[in-house]
């Protein structure tokens, strides 16, 4: 069988039920043409950055649902919700590591296919920024001054790992995961183009560094510093060195 024979069975696949519930073959319309393909790793960048747009659509409209589940403080249901976001994420970023397969000459072929685009256009990513501004707002409004708590009585004054603390925690963890995905991105672009060159929008792709120190929730991190402070200040930033057993001090 020729290369040509076996693409016309990728590209145009027998459809059952199944296949017309999916409309795989509009899904598989969305790549260039296999024989029209730059290079060999052509299909595998189009496919990962089409499939994370397609994770990030899923997030977004579950993140839509956890706000309006935030503002009637169905906590059960909010957590659920953001376990299925914080696994999105985890996917998304393990799924980078396959780019790293191509090495940096293939992927600046494919470069030159984008035109003046570059991942900073991602409407996907673009739109998930947008919305933490929300789940922070409803999450205060609930859960906070709801409930006449501030941030500090959730996390010490007034701790009792309760479900303010419990929902504080999944956002927490929803922030530390976006940044996680946003510094192996970094990584991704210093491996392929080094981070000293110029995106295709001709800025400095060290500005990506700065976007991936960038927090949703500053009030969330900022009281672990001021708890930690605090404790110092009432223990002793210095202590006394902990005994060494016998055997060891001999």
């Amino acid at each position: 069988m020729q290369k040509e024979d076996y693409y016309a069975r990728i590209e145009q696949p027998e459809l059952r039920d199944y296949g017309v519930y999916l409309k795989v073959d509009k899904l598989l319309d969305c790549q260039k043409p296999l024989s029209d393909m730059v290079n060999a790793d052509e299909l595998q960048f189009q496919v990962v950055h089409q499939v994370e747009e397609l994770w990030m659509k899923l997030m977004a409209y579950t993140l839509v649902d956890v706000i309006d589940y935030l503002e009637k403080a169905d906590t059960h249901r909010i957590v659920t919700l953001m376990g299925r976001v914080h696994r999105l994420m985890r996917m998304m970023t393990q799924q980078l590591d396959l780019l790293e397969t191509m090495s940096p000459k293939e992927y600046q072929e494919i470069r030159l296919q984008l035109g003046n685009g570059s991942g900073q256009e991602s409407p996907g990513f673009k739109f998930l920024l947008r919305i933490p501004p929300d789940l922070w707002k409803a999450f205060r409004t609930t859960y906070l001054e709801g409930r006449n708590l501030t941030v500090e009585d959730v996390y010490d004054a007034k701790y009792d790992h309760g479900d303010s603390y419990v929902v504080a925690e999944a956002l927490v963890e929803f922030d530390e995961l976006f940044q996680k995905f946003r510094a192996h991105h970094v990584y991704l672009i210093h491996r392929s183009i080094g981070l000293g060159s110029k995106s295709l929008k001709g800025r400095p792709v060290d500005l990506l560094q700065a976007g991936a120190r960038h927090r949703f929730f500053p009030e969330l991190w900022d009281i672990r510093c001021d708890m930690t402070d605090r404790w110092g200040a009432e223990y002793g930033v210095v202590r006394d060195t902990l005994p060494r057993p016998e055997s060891a001090a001999e």
